[in-house]
């Protein structure tokens, strides 16, 4: 199971989009999606930002992609 794949596929993007927008490269990018490297923290919370999913969503630790709870607005 890839949330991340599945997500970005959901969106009609591409990894090269995902890559721009988390400032790497398209390579890096895609380790995440093979999990080759673990995420790091504060990509993963830049990845549920821009789904709007939790974090949890995406490490598979829940199967309900919606937020559960009202993030703090900055």
């Amino acid at each position: 199971m890839n949330r991340l794949k599945d997500l970005r596929e959901d969106n009609d993007l591409l990894q090269k989009d995902i890559a721009k927008l988390l400032n790497m490269s398209q390579t890096g990018y895609s380790k995440y999606e093979t999990e080759t490297n673990d995420i790091p923290t504060n990509i993963l919370i830049k990845l549920a930002n821009f789904y709007n999913t939790s974090t949890d969503y995406i490490l598979g630790l829940t199967n309900d992609r919606k937020l559960n709870y009202k993030r703090n607005e900055k």
